[in-house]
């Protein structure tokens, strides 16, 4: 019941959405009668439109999130595990074609195999299933599966967990299928922008994994405020910051901003 309310709830809350409610409510006002409210609210759309085309926005909202976990320069010596979040393709695409479709963040799956490859004897995860309220028949671990084997891992070493639907079941699904055993050092790849959402779920199940942040999308000090990619910027990271909201509340997180 809360992935079908949290699905609801983002159909409502991310920016596209949320400015066509409000638009949809200005003119409600207006045609209603309280026509100074509703130009009011249409003033106020139009000044933050303004705003998030004019200036960084995304990379304002974005950065804290990316920087939170800093990016792992030198790897460790012992690596008894490494496990990879899904998020990285299109089901229906594949699904249509026949061919693996990946999206922006596929350096998790393209990191992941280098990782399997400098840790030969590491434990290899792969976790998730479908997004989607309606699933399809294909999963996101068949499609990893597929895309593993077209660059050479050896599939028999990776674990695929292929019921998960979000974040947080990613997390007790793969607990419930490895066991880590206390001591053993984990290696967690996902998205920067997801990592401190992603550490907090794994923590609070009472495994202890360590930050491997991949598919950056802002620079250090500030870049272009390209239109296109600060509005997805500030769609990710205003998901990640009501996750981190929602996810705290209930308990499934072990802090609000979880930190190295």
């Amino acid at each position: 019941m809360t992935f079908i309310a949290s699905k609801l709830f983002w159909f409502v809350a991310q920016p596209l959405g949320l400015l066509l409610t409000l638009q949809t409510l200005a003119l409600i006002l207006t045609l209603a009668g309280s026509r100074k409210a509703g130009l009011r609210l249409f003033c106020g759309l139009g000044i933050l439109m303004l705003a998030v085309f004019l200036l960084p926005v995304g990379h304002w909202i974005t950065r804290p999130l990316e920087a939170r976990f800093p990016e792992v320069t030198v790897l460790p010596e012992k690596v008894d595990g490494i496990i990879v979040l899904g998020g990285s393709m299109g089901l229906a695409l594949t699904e249509a074609f026949g061919q693996p479709a990946l999206n922006s963040a596929a350096e998790r799956l393209t990191e992941f195999v280098a990782l399997a490859r400098h840790y030969p004897r590491a434990k290899l995860v792969f976790t998730g299933g479908s997004a989607q309220i309606f699933p399809g028949r294909i999963r996101e671990a068949d499609v990893a599966r597929q895309v593993f084997e077209q660059v050479g891992l050896d599939t028999g070493r990776v674990i695929f967990e292929r019921n998960s639907r979000n974040t947080f079941e990613n997390a007790v699904f793969t607990r419930g299928i490895v066991h880590p055993e206390p001591g053993e050092h984990w290696l967690l790849v996902t998205s920067a922008i997801h990592m401190p959402r992603t550490v907090g779920i794994f923590r609070q199940t009472g495994w202890p994994v360590s930050a491997y942040p991949v598919d950056y999308r802002t620079l250090p000090k500030g870049g272009t405020n390209d239109v296109t990619d600060n509005l997805d910027m500030m769609t990710a990271s205003l998901r990640e910051w009501i996750g981190l909201v929602a996810y705290r509340l209930l308990g499934r997180t072990d802090a609000l901003f979880p930190a190295p």
